[in-house]
């Protein structure tokens, strides 16, 4: 790609990346099939395409790395293998709109490891973002709280995939500072797809024996959310700052609520919104945060 991209090409790149990621709610819910079976084959394709490519344009793989980056790519990927196994099972008990606003709160759980297991202290704005985000994720499950118990289910598991994308990307950092976007990708899906594969088996379902239509699904969830989607997103970082695109991608949760709306007829209660509201604006107060003491 052009190093030096126009401003509308950069915008429509954004608007595609966004675009991407955002139908895969979508697509999941529209799926008939286990949530096992759904992340499997969704890791299955993305990691095989990305094997391919991989080592047709950049080169050697997994010998590429030193034995103890090794062990931090199986961290790597069992944390994604924990995100897609419980976010794409929250989407069988909640709403998408819940589901998403609740799994972009990731951020919140990276200062918090960060403070735990890298010894990086959270300035107060980091704190106050994190408290902010609690309160809405109390909000958002307020319904669960009251009587829909798979409700409260599904959301619970969302935030079990938003810590699990938080431990990805927390494992990632020291790996992602010395090799590249491809190697690095490719090696943590394809443990993530070996993982999930183990598991929908393991827990007796079938990865065949659908219809065209849930194969069809299958290849939409890799190709667009995980292939283009991610890949957008990882160019933009040569254009953005982390954070800058991580508030970009705030903009997830709004277009996929919007056409959960349009396509399932999904609705969103004035608590969940109020809810919804309050944890974007503490996951971004959080990331400038961040910013800001990356910058001391």
């Amino acid at each position: 790609m052009n190093a030096n991209p126009r401003p509308l090409t950069i915008v429509l790149m954004l608007t595609l990346g966004l675009l991407s990621v955002s139908v895969a709610s979508i697509f999941i819910k529209m799926c008939d099939a286990p949530s096992l079976v759904i992340a499997a084959w969704r890791l299955t394709i993305a990691s095989t395409f990305y094997v391919i490519f991989t080592r047709i344009k950049v080169g050697p793989i997994w010998s590429y790395l030193q034995p103890a980056q090794k062990k931090i790519a199986v961290i790597s990927g069992l944390f994604l293998t924990l995100h897609f196994a419980t976010w794409i099972t929250s989407l069988k008990y909640t709403s998408v709109a819940s589901s998403v606003v609740l799994v972009q709160s990731a951020p919140m759980f990276v200062a918090i490891g960060s403070a735990v297991f890298l010894r990086e202290k959270p300035n107060l704005m980091m704190v106050v973002g994190i408290i902010i985000t609690l309160i809405g994720s109390v909000l958002i499950n307020i319904d669960g709280f009251t009587g829909d118990k798979n409700s409260l289910l599904g959301n619970l598991l969302a935030i079990g995939g938003a810590i699990g994308a938080a431990g990805y990307m927390l494992a990632g950092r020291r790996l992602r500072a010395h090799i590249d976007t491809f190697r690095y990708v490719t090696i943590v899906y394809l443990i993530a797809a070996v993982l999930l594969l183990m598991m929908a088996i393991g827990s007796g379902n079938s990865l065949i024996g659908y219809s065209s239509a849930t194969y069809l699904l299958f290849i939409a969830i890799a190709v667009f959310p995980q292939i283009i989607g991610h890949t957008v997103i990882n160019w933009s970082l040569k254009i953005f700052s982390a954070t800058t695109v991580s508030i970009i991608i705030l903009a997830e949760p709004i277009l996929a609520s919007f056409l959960a709306f349009l396509i399932l007829a999904e609705r969103f209660s004035t608590m969940q919104a109020i809810g919804a509201s309050i944890i974007l604006v503490g996951v971004v107060i959080v990331l400038v945060g961040e910013s800001k003491q990356a910058s001391v």
